[in-house]
């Protein structure tokens, strides 16, 4: 069963961070757009639907096949799994953050700039790249 839940932890990984690396993307975009204006309501939809349709249910099936993932593979003493969970924490805190921003363009508050969500879009890159790290090497 641990490689079927592996795979399941894996797919649900893909799917959460192309739409962490995404929505960023989308908010440049959206910035740019005249507050009610078609387009802005266009991202707006598009965010709503792309934070709620994939990226949250992906993050709960990452964070429940990834727990069943370290309880079935008797990790919970390893230090690397702690480095990893602190990264899949921050990751998580920023998927929130995330939600508030695509909250405040829907409600015409978003007072941020396309080059402050260019920085934020780099974020999820830099903490995927420290998880995989962290899972294939396990340096400690």
């Amino acid at each position: 069963m641990y490689l079927w839940i592996k795979a399941l932890h894996i797919i649900a990984v893909i799917s959460w961070m192309a739409g962490m690396l995404y929505l960023p993307r989308l908010f440049v975009y959206h910035v740019g757009a005249e507050p009610g204006s078609q387009q802005a309501r266009t991202f707006e939809v598009m965010e709503y639907r792309l934070l709620h349709f994939i990226m949250t249910p992906a993050m709960a099936v990452t964070w429940i096949a990834g727990v069943a993932l370290m309880l079935e593979g008797g990790w919970l003493a390893a230090g690397w799994l702690h480095a990893k969970l602190t990264a899949v924490v921050i990751m998580s805190a920023v998927h929130g953050l995330l939600g508030r921003w695509a909250r405040d363009f829907a409600a015409g508050r978003n007072t941020k700039n396309a080059k402050f969500f260019r920085i934020i879009n780099e974020v999820p890159t830099i903490l995927m790249i420290f998880i995989v790290i962290m899972v294939v090497v396990k340096p400690f």
